[in-house]
């Protein structure tokens, strides 16, 4: 999906990942992150965000729960991690990263609460129903502490992907705000939505969903009939330089960066845009059979988009080939590419990710920019920091 765009954009990581691969540093199955690119793409993103005073909580899902650069992303202003569920934020609390926001886009368990709210201390806990609030609010009686909370509304014209839905019916808001207001140790501070905004392929453009349609009726609903001023619209979705306008243009005070921060947004594929692409995955061919040649896997997510493979030999030459399709109803102990190719030969891929899902490691690399690249560490697609190989 980004192969060629990278090696337009990118080329001195394409090149410095082909020479770790062939000295035996990483190992096939490896993300390589040029941090010096990625800095930068978070230093546009805050900084347009800032322009808006939009603040903005980091998601960290999609390159492995990474307390490395998640520390990095704090440095230049970030107000945290956007923890995807209890893992996350505890790993990223080990290692001393601020947790900012958890529950959304999975609750939190009911039975590490106390753990969540005594020690990771997160600036809000998003809630699905009622049971989970009454929960949140018993812990924080028991702890003499109150909780900040987000609440997600859903109608039925919204989009939520399969086994991500939850929320409240927005048709019961006034019941739901009632019992709420019954809890004494939780404050309501704001509304979420997930997605808030898709990208069309048909436009070659992001456009606005009815999931802000919702949260934005809840928010007048709250606000005029229950007089309880909602501090917070957080709008994920492709939070990105490029729809930072929109974000504002509709009332958002939050945005979670995901692919934005490696530059690999689906828009990317039709248009040039502020972030650049700085990841890319590296393999191996491990046999050939038939007409196809198979690459050792293990970093596949179901809706990759990949298309393309570049394949260097031992001597250096190279010549992108296309990738056959990944069945996700099987489990990807290899890549297929079409034709046959040498055994041992790198691969270099790009696509669509979600290193958290995988069983991928990351290598942190810097100084692409200045011609002096270095390999800085090597993580597993939870967090948690590996020896050099």
């Amino acid at each position: 999906m980004f192969l060629k765009q990278t090696l337009k954009d990118n080329k001195k990581l394409v090149d410095y990942s082909i020479e770790l691969h062939k000295k035996g540093k990483i190992l096939p199955d490896t993300y390589v992150i040029d941090m010096d690119t990625l800095i930068q793409n978070a230093s546009k993103i805050y900084e347009k965000a800032s322009k808006y005073g939009i603040k903005l909580y980091q998601m960290t899902k999609q390159i492995g729960r990474n307390p490395y650069i998640a520390a990095k992303l704090q440095e230049i202003g970030y107000e945290g991690v956007v923890a995807v569920d209890i893992k996350e934020a505890l790993i990223m609390h080990r290692n001393g990263i601020k947790v900012s926001h958890v529950g959304h886009l999975v609750q939190t368990p009911k039975y590490i609460l106390k753990k969540l709210i005594k020690d990771v201390r997160p600036e809000v806990i998003t809630i699905f129903s009622l049971e989970k609030a009454r929960q949140i609010n018993n812990v924080c009686r028991e702890l003499n502490t109150t909780q900040k909370i987000l609440i997600r509304f859903v109608e039925e014209e919204d989009t939520i992907y399969p086994l991500q839905y939850g929320g409240f019916k927005i048709d019961n808001i006034k019941e739901i705000i009632v019992e709420l207001l019954k809890l004494e140790y939780i404050e309501i501070e704001g509304l979420t939505a997930f997605p808030c905004f898709l990208f069309d392929s048909k436009k070659q453009s992001i456009i606005e969903t009815n999931n802000i349609t919702t949260i934005k009726k809840a928010k007048q609903i709250i606000e005029t009939q229950f007089n309880i001023k909602i501090n917070q619209m957080n709008m994920p979705s492709l939070t990105s330089v490029y729809n930072m306008d929109l974000i504002d243009k509709h009332g958002g005070t939050h945005g979670e960066p995901g692919h934005a921060l490696t530059g690999s947004t689906p828009l990317h594929s039709v248009k040039n845009l502020e972030e650049k692409l700085c990841m890319l995955y590296v393999s191996e061919i491990s046999h050939n059979l038939k007409n196809t040649a198979y690459a050792y896997g293990g970093g596949h997510y179901r809706r990759s988009h990949m298309e393309n493979a570049l394949i260097v030999d031992d001597v250096y030459n190279e010549h992108i080939v296309e990738t056959l399709y990944n069945n996700p109803e099987n489990i990807d102990y290899y890549f297929e590419v079409r034709g046959n190719h040498q055994v041992g030969a790198t691969v270099i891929m790009n696509f669509r990710t979600q290193v958290f899902v995988t069983r991928s490691d990351i290598a942190i690399v810097s100084g692409i920019k200045r011609n002096t690249p270095r390999l800085e560490a090597i993580y597993d697609s939870l967090g948690r920091k590996k020896e050099l190989y």
